[in-house]
């Protein structure tokens, strides 16, 4: 019987090998064609711009709390539209707090006559704070505004970002617009590379599921009513995911504009990436409209590499050297094998960028070499997300805690106004 397990437990390690090998390979196929699709259309996918008499009135919201990095610069490039007619309506937590002073100077400096400060005026316990403030703010909005476009505070924009993300929904069929976040590459902080690395997986599904982004998205205000969304935000605690679902609900498509790939220059240290990470896929779950797929996917590019990790440590336990040095080929193969999928989608995207007047991003040699480390680093971060967001029932979100119970079961425990002192130490960093 003895004899028997000894020569069974070979056999099992083999197989096991045989399936990390054959499933390692086939993910990194099918990551690669996806990344194509993207790729293609990021590079040839081009929608025409409208001229000024053609172009309707629109409300560009920008809802704030705390001062954000790069939130002068993102206020001067809103205020500094190559749009004929639009206002920025700005809602801010408190008079007390950091963004207060900030946006003010800031616009008083350009002398700006199209932006409007208002504070909140009612704090929501059954929904998230940023969905307060667009409440508040879509409530507030004249009927002459045809069109809502939405901004976050770490987006710097060019010139025509209105115009690109307006003139697609002229299209009857086409009801949302949007792009994307493509953070700047760095070797400053590990939590910055983790979040690089997760972000391409992540723009490349929000663009095949075609997931909004709420950091750059507009809306036409008769759809807005149309689907009642104001109603779904008065209960929930993500202002994005759910517009996918309301939007396909009425026949409407949402367009990805390739032109709108936003860089976004903040960093961020590996302490704090669990929490933003968190709230993704806290969101993602209870929002997302193939969550089944997401779990597919976590399966296939976090789970079966950590377990080929595991699996090789057991062979080195088990002085099994040789099938651990092969199996650890594999894996280094994968992972070069991901950092090249990741190294086109950079080289693919950096023209995009290079044409908003950004400051074309440089991979240097250290860059690349840490993001190859990243890549395992970014699959056990993830993955142990994931495994805690099953029992996590409460978010921490810009120094207030929300628990959540479902999808429009949302609490916020408990409301304190945002104050310098809650600002990071490290200005490049986020909050």
């Amino acid at each position: 019987m003895l004899s028997q397990t000894v020569e069974l437990t070979p056999n099992i390690m083999i197989d096991m090998m045989i399936f990390l090998s054959k499933s390692l390979f086939g993910w990194l196929i099918i990551q690669m064609c996806l990344t194509l699709i993207f790729l293609w259309h990021l590079r040839f996918n081009k929608s025409p711009l409208l001229p000024d008499d053609q172009l309707p009135k629109t409300a560009v919201i920008l809802c704030l709390r705390g001062a954000d990095p790069f939130l002068p610069s993102c206020l001067r490039s809103l205020l500094q539209q190559n749009y004929p007619d639009y206002d920025l309506k700005i809602i801010i937590d408190s008079p007390q707090d950091p963004a207060f002073k900030i946006t003010k100077e800031t616009i008083n400096e350009l002398q700006a006559k199209n932006a409007q400060i208002t504070t909140l005026t009612e704090i929501r316990h059954n929904c998230s704070l940023k969905c307060t403030a667009l409440l508040q703010a879509v409530s507030n909005l004249d009927s002459e505004y045809k069109i809502i476009a939405f901004v976050d505070a770490d987006t710097i924009i060019h010139p025509t970002w209105l115009r690109e993300l307006v003139s697609p929904l002229m299209d009857d069929k086409i009801g949302v617009t949007t792009g994307n976040r493509w953070y700047l590459v760095t070797n400053n902080y590990w939590g910055s590379l983790v979040r690089y690395a997760g972000n391409v997986s992540s723009v490349i599904q929000m663009f095949l599921f075609q997931i909004p982004w709420g950091g750059t998205l507009a809306i036409k205000t008769e759809v807005l009513h149309q689907i009642e969304l104001t109603k779904d935000w008065q209960e929930v605690f993500n202002d994005d995911f759910i517009i996918h679902k309301l939007i396909k609900k009425h026949k409407l498509k949402i367009k990805f504009v390739p032109s709108l790939l936003i860089l976004n220059r903040d960093e961020i240290n590996l302490n704090n990436i669990l929490e933003p990470i968190t709230r993704l896929i806290i969101n993602c779950k209870l929002y997302h409209p193939q969550w089944l797929a997401i779990i597919s996917e976590s399966f296939s590019s976090i789970l079966v590499p950590n377990l080929t990790i595991i699996t090789i440590i057991k062979l080195i336990i088990d002085g099994q050297f040789y099938p651990a040095f092969l199996l650890t080929s594999i894996y280094i193969s994968y992972t070069i094998g991901l950092l090249i999928i990741i190294l086109l989608a950079e080289f693919i995207s950096q023209p995009v960028i290079y044409h908003q007047n950004q400051e074309k991003p440089k991979l240097s040699t250290i860059n690349i070499i840490k993001l190859l480390l990243s890549i395992p680093l970014t699959q056990w971060v993830y993955g142990l997300v994931i495994l805690s967001a099953i029992w996590t029932s409460t978010i921490k979100w810009r120094g207030l805690t929300y628990r959540i119970k479902g999808k429009k079961n949302i609490h916020l425990l408990e409301y304190q106004p945002y104050e310098w002192l809650d600002q990071p130490i490290d200005p490049k960093t986020s909050l």
